[in-house]
């Protein structure tokens, strides 16, 4: 069903993130066995104002973002406790943790979820205009839907990582955005 009121009506997934349990190692085999890349680090990512299940949540991640084709693929790795989709129940390692898809209104991301009676399990803004639901839509951990309205910028920063992977030749696999 891809109606209105189902989340795969708020348009395709552009995104599979996994969270390994050895960083280096996922990066390393995404761009040299896979192919992917190059990829561009995001160190210490936090998103104030985040909840997971209802509660404070001010989870500290890195991420390391790079293209396989149209497909973006997110590496992350926590980098603080903080109860969190990335510690205890969603925490899933080594095996797909979530995928994303883009929406023009987190507001009617969120309507979606309630009408498909998909459990919000975190959910943070994102900037000054954006904002990010991870949401359960009944299969549990390692089967999450980011829905991202991304902040002003973030269209055109997926653009050129985007670019930059469609005649890379496998050097500077790792780069850095600072």
């Amino acid at each position: 069903m891809t109606g209105p009121g189902s989340l795969a009506s708020l348009g395709n997934i552009m995104q599979m993130a996994y969270v390994p349990s050895d960083f280096d190692a996922a990066l390393k085999h995404w761009t040299e066995v896979v192919g992917a890349g190059p990829f561009f680090l995001l160190p210490n990512v936090s998103l104030p104002g985040g909840r997971y299940r209802g509660e404070v949540s001010d989870p500290v991640f890195t991420m390391a973002l790079g293209y396989w084709g149209d497909m973006q693929i997110e590496l992350i790795r926590p980098e603080n406790d903080a109860t969190s989709l990335y510690r205890g129940e969603y925490g899933v390692a080594d095996r797909l943790h979530h995928v994303c898809i883009l929406v023009e209104s987190i507001a009617d991301a969120r309507a979606s979820c309630l009408a498909a009676g998909a459990e919000i399990v975190f959910e943070a803004p994102v900037g000054d205009t954006g904002g990010v639901i991870y949401a359960d839509p009944g299969t549990g951990p390692g089967n999450l839907i980011e829905l991202l309205e991304p902040q002003a910028g973030t269209r055109e920063l997926f653009a050129m990582m985007r670019d930059a992977a469609k005649n890379w030749d496998g050097s500077e696999p790792l780069r850095s955005l600072g």
